[in-house]
């Protein structure tokens, strides 16, 4: 057994230093920027109060959902992973050496199957991952450069559309947007084509992207997976009332509401909802912001919509993303989608 010595440690600490290199895309002159929360406002002044769902995931939220993620009840972590292991050496080897750039991050833990196809490979390992939890980002990708010692990372903290407007430039000949654990589920059809555009828009022509796509099963899978008997996803779905409370001065009382969730047949999505258990003001005095909520009234906070394959590779060549391959999961419950740029 080695020791390693002081010098050591500050050897190997100046080594990670110099391949991480985290961007904060947020405004740090000001607590709230001029458009920061408008998207909030406008979500809790419509007649059907919503919450955009990127708010659930302050640093703590991420930490709930690295925990939903290991629930039984919840399969989409673990179909699409052992899709990545049976064919990840078959998406390296199609896409050639490539930097890889992961819309939603979180933890990294799925990302590793794919660095291990590349490295197998031979393949330089570059990494940008994309997230809005700083603190997550960091920790994950402390842990992946010491357990990957040729990886260099860019990390970007902020939205989606924020990143994808401050890619780095790449010392690779290709990239390659990945976006898995089924995320583009929690969009609107319009938001999903958005997405898209902004992917194509930040690419060059050849370049590739990798979509997890959750598809439609019966309700008696879905709904456990989004309310699951310990309790954890209804205690994600209280801590972004928190989380607005903190980033917004707000006073919500999350014992004042009750976390609801089902399966919506006519959509095909999975809707989750805080309803308000009493008649209530809520004030968020950083956005000048007054909610009154009456008694039963629901507060939208998330949808997970569930795809058809078929229709989604139409949608996807519509946007200039040629379907290069698909994949799924034993059960045919979760499908990997590859695609390329049109050149």
């Amino acid at each position: 057994m080695s020791i390693s010595s002081p010098t050591g440690n500050r050897d190997q600490l100046a080594n990670d230093q110099q391949r991480l290199t985290i961007q904060d895309l947020s405004d740090p002159q000001v607590t709230v920027s001029a458009n920061e929360g408008s998207d909030l406002i406008a979500g809790l002044t419509q007649r059907q109060k919503t919450i955009p769902c990127h708010y659930l995931y302050d640093d703590r939220g991420s930490e709930i959902f690295e925990q939903i993620c290991e629930l039984p009840e919840y399969y989409p972590t673990r179909t699409e992973a052992e899709i990545l292991e049976a064919n990840g050496s078959a998406i390296a080897q199609t896409t050639g050496p490539c930097e890889l750039i992961e819309l939603g991050s979180g933890s990294s833990t799925k990302t590793r199957l794919l660095f291990d196809s590349y490295d197998n490979l031979g393949y330089p390992l570059r990494y940008v991952p994309i997230d809005v939890s700083a603190g997550m980002l960091e920790a994950s990708a402390k842990e992946l450069l010491r357990d990957y010692p040729t990886l260099k990372i860019y990390g970007l903290v902020g939205t989606y559309e924020q990143a994808l407007q401050h890619l780095p430039p790449s010392p690779l000949p290709k990239q390659m947007v990945f976006f898995l654990g089924s995320s583009l589920g929690n969009f609107a059809p319009k938001q999903c084509q958005e997405i898209f555009r902004q992917i194509t828009a930040s690419l060059n022509p050849g370049d590739y992207f990798l979509l997890g796509l959750d598809l439609q099963k019966s309700k008696d899978i879905l709904e456990p997976a989004y309310n699951d008997s310990q309790g954890i996803t209804a205690e994600f779905n209280y801590n972004l009332l928190d989380h607005l409370n903190r980033r917004f001065q707000g006073n919500f009382n999350r014992q004042n509401f009750q976390h609801w969730t089902f399966y919506n047949s006519e959509l095909g999505q999975i809707e989750t909802y805080l309803r308000s258990t009493q008649a209530q003001t809520v004030e968020l005095k950083a956005l000048d912001l007054t909610v009154e909520l009456d008694a039963g009234e629901a507060i939208r906070t998330e949808i997970s919509r569930k795809f058809d394959l078929p229709t989604m590779k139409k949608e996807l060549s519509q946007e200039g993303l040629e379907v290069l391959n698909t994949w799924q999961d034993s059960q045919n419950w979760f499908a990997l989608i590859l695609c390329q740029i049109s050149k």
